[in-house]
């Protein structure tokens, strides 16, 4: 009796353990929504260095958008990508809708590179890709919450967590610039 009672309480507890949620290893196990409302599998970006930006349409840091693109026209051809993730978490400094961020990015900045929907980057609501940008324990490699708008993130050619950017420094900074030229 007591054997399949140990037995009962050991299966539980394999149930339990399989049934809870494995953190993401990489990048590449994720997908977003594009800001045009289309899935996009992160799995497509194998062999590339990505920069991951939380961005806001009404923020001090709002310029570094065209920062963002002279980097992205600079590199892109060198397997470097950039991807935005609007994000109204901080001073509520991204209201408007998908189309409203689309169309605002485009006609102010010509933002040629790849916008998602928008999501949240911090909360109780933080979306699963910015649980794994954030925390050790899912990327394997540092602790970087999310202190403001225009916090950039880079993931290297095998969707590796490499380091981050404080929001209020240029994209143009020297630890990216030389992240991307591999210097």
């Amino acid at each position: 009796m007591k054997k399949n009672y140990l037995l009962f309480v050991a299966m539980l507890i394999l149930n339990f353990v399989s049934a809870q949620p494995k953190p993401a290893h990489s990048f590449y196990d994720f997908k977003a929504t594009t800001i045009d409302g289309k899935e996009f599998s992160f799995n497509q970006l194998k062999g590339k260095k990505i920069l991951i930006v939380n961005t806001a349409s009404k923020c001090g840091n709002t310029p570094q958008y065209a920062d963002l693109e002279k980097l992205y026209e600079k590199y892109k051809g060198k397997n470097f990508v950039i991807i935005g993730f609007p994000a109204n978490n901080f001073g509520a400094q991204e209201p408007g809708t998908n189309k409203d961020i689309s169309e605002f990015c485009s006609k102010n900045y010509g933002v040629s590179f790849q916008m998602m929907s928008k999501i949240s980057v911090k909360g109780s609501d933080m979306d699963a890709l910015y649980l794994w940008l954030t925390q050790k324990d899912q990327n394997g490699v540092a602790d970087a919450p999310v202190k403001w708008n225009f916090q950039k993130f880079m993931i290297d050619e095998n969707g590796k967590w490499v380091d981050f950017v404080a929001p209020g420094e240029s994209p143009n900074c020297d630890k990216i610039v030389k992240w991307i030229e591999g210097k």
